[in-house]
């Protein structure tokens, strides 16, 4: 064999081993250079999803290339995290699959299925009005004994691992498992022996958390009005009539005072004229508000009033006596500094 010969067959093995290395480097090689939590929408194309990763991959267009190759041209919808080091091949073996990692959704606090819905709308793919109609339809509402209004209590407020993509009706479905995962034999109990449905537990949490930001004094507070509840007595109770205020001219009023005519408002939430728990939770109670009423502090309190001198807290009372004399100097206090409406 000439020499001419043997460096051409040396040339193109060559030539061979290095077109063979760069194929098996552009579908096998470290393709991504850094974490990434790519959103992948039911409208994005292959070309959209290079875009995405183009400041997180070496050369992004050998991701198209290795789409092309394995036949790929639809990614799934969904959220995926990428890592470092990954390979074209990962990636697109990712997006084929739809192999999403989970998210942690978290909410508290929400006063109405509308801004509940908001939020989780913020954190996934679903948006607003579907959730609103999932947590709304008829058949679930009558399966669960759930109302319109009372429909935001099953939604106790913690951190949950979701998909981005999850569905309206099987994110609904998650949390209503999760809320009877809650009531556990021990708060069933406890419920029981206070002559309290769930919902009528929920429904007075929702009052005791309206009532205080302190978790030191909800249970104290819950206390005293179940003193009221088991005496006969009207809750009374300031945030009713504010929900009820709301209820009519809109969630996103503001009522810094309660006045007397307010405690005239025809209104099934109005507990200065109705006796007993109203007709559903006046907002989303947490974890502690709910325990709280379960626990309740066992004392004799049948009055509250806002303390001025410890602000944020309040001044409990056994006798209208008493209470009439701290009123009195939180009334001196909202006028003195024009607290009105």
């Amino acid at each position: 064999m000439s020499k001419k010969i043997i460096y051409l067959l040396g040339f193109f093995l060559i030539l061979g081993g290095i077109l063979g290395y760069n194929y098996y480097q552009k579908i096998f090689g470290e393709a991504i250079t850094k974490d990434l939590e790519l959103f992948v929408f039911s409208t994005d194309s292959l070309v959209d999803v290079k875009e995405k990763i183009a400041d997180y991959s070496k050369n992004p267009n050998t991701f198209l290339w290795v789409a092309a190759k394995k036949s790929f041209s639809k990614p799934k919808t969904g959220r995926y995290l990428l890592k470092e080091g990954m390979s074209n091949n990962d990636v697109v073996n990712m997006l084929r699959s739809g192999n999403q990692t989970a998210l942690s959704v978290s909410f508290n606090n929400q006063t109405t299925l509308e801004k509940f819905a908001s939020r989780i709308a913020e954190q996934l793919e679903i948006d607003s009005i579907s959730i609103i109609n999932s947590f709304t339809d008829k058949s679930f509402l009558d399966e669960n004994e759930l109302t319109k209004k009372s429909a935001l209590q099953i939604c106790i407020p913690n951190s949950y691992q979701f998909y981005w993509t999850v569905s309206a009706d099987d994110f609904r479905d998650k949390l209503l498992k999760e809320y009877n995962r809650f009531w556990t034999a021990d708060r069933i109990a406890k419920a029981k022996a206070l002559n309290l449905t769930k919902s009528g537990v929920i429904t007075l949490a929702s009052i005791v958390q309206m009532e205080t930001a302190k978790k030191s004094e909800r249970p104290i507070v819950a206390g005293l009005y179940l003193n009221r509840l088991q005496n006969g007595w009207p809750l009374q109770a300031d945030p009713t009539i504010i929900y009820a205020i709301k209820d009519v001219k809109g969630q996103d009023y503001i009522v810094k005072r309660v006045l007397k005519v307010d405690l005239e408002i025809n209104s099934p939430y109005n507990t200065y004229i109705n006796r007993g728990l109203p007709p559903s939770l006046i907002a989303m109670p947490d974890i502690s508000s709910i325990d709280a009423v379960l626990n309740a502090k066992d004392h004799d309190y049948f009055y509250m009033c806002a303390d001025i001198e410890k602000i944020g807290y309040h001044k409990f009372a056994k006798t209208l006596a008493q209470h009439n004399a701290n009123a009195a100097k939180y009334q001196n206090w909202l006028n003195k500094n024009g607290v009105k409406r």
